[in-house]
């Protein structure tokens, strides 16, 4: 009897799991377009306060899902990929994004994060460009939807 309570216990714990899963590039398709994710410096991810993850090929699809259908969704993690390091989620609302010409993202809206504000400047540096914090970019990506 105490292994099944044992048991059902555990598996409560697991059920309410809110953390990020991993993304299976090359298999995995982003939730807001439909393409497979295979650009692992652009990537991105939203777990809800429930525990769903929502993957994304492109930075701006997961903006463009927070804005469209997501609206009143609690969010437990806000993750995009950092460029300098692919493949690296990153707390999305501490990153700090490019917008240039020379980074081409998936999706067209030549979108990067980078780890911080230190890094976003020295790539701005390096690739020219618009830099953005979390919340400038959603509100730069409203306009241009």
């Amino acid at each position: 009897m105490k292994i099944i309570k044992l048991l059902l216990i555990s598996l409560l714990f697991t059920a309410c799991n809110v953390s990020p899963q991993p993304i299976n590039y090359g298999s995995d398709a982003c939730h807001y377009c439909n393409m497979t994710i295979v650009d692992r410096q652009h990537a991105s991810q939203v777990v809800t306060a429930k525990g769903k993850a929502f993957k994304y090929d492109a930075i701006e699809c997961m903006v463009h899902s927070l804005q469209d259908e997501f609206k009143d969704t609690e969010m437990a993690h806000y993750l995009v990929a950092d460029f300098n390091q692919p493949g690296e989620l990153i707390d999305a609302t501490k990153a700090s994004y490019l917008v240039s010409e020379q980074l081409q993202s998936p999706m067209g809206a030549n979108l990067s994060a980078f780890l911080n504000e230190e890094a976003g400047k020295k790539a701005q540096e390096k690739f020219t460009g618009d830099s953005y914090s979390w919340k400038e970019i959603q509100d730069h990506l409203k306009i241009i939807k």
